[in-house]
């Protein structure tokens, strides 16, 4: 196991992500299990930050069209 920093670029994202892949298996509770657990925690901090599922949405003023009264 590799040691766990945090993830701040694309490059340390990649093998991360490799790494959860080889430790899907890990049983909770056991040393294996227990990296995984907070590998999975650093790289869902790095998706949320860098590949939000809900990006902000701009609310644009009423121009006047069908349906405005």
């Amino acid at each position: 196991m590799k040691d766990l920093k945090p993830i701040r670029t694309e490059r340390a994202y990649e093998p991360a992500f490799a790494e959860v892949e080889e430790l899907w298996d890990a049983k909770s509770g056991t040393p294996k299990g227990n990296h995984l657990d907070i590998l999975a925690t650093l790289i869902e901090a790095y998706e949320t930050e860098h590949y939000p599922l809900n990006p902000p949405v701009s609310v644009a003023k009423d121009s006047g069209g069908a349906g405005s009264e």
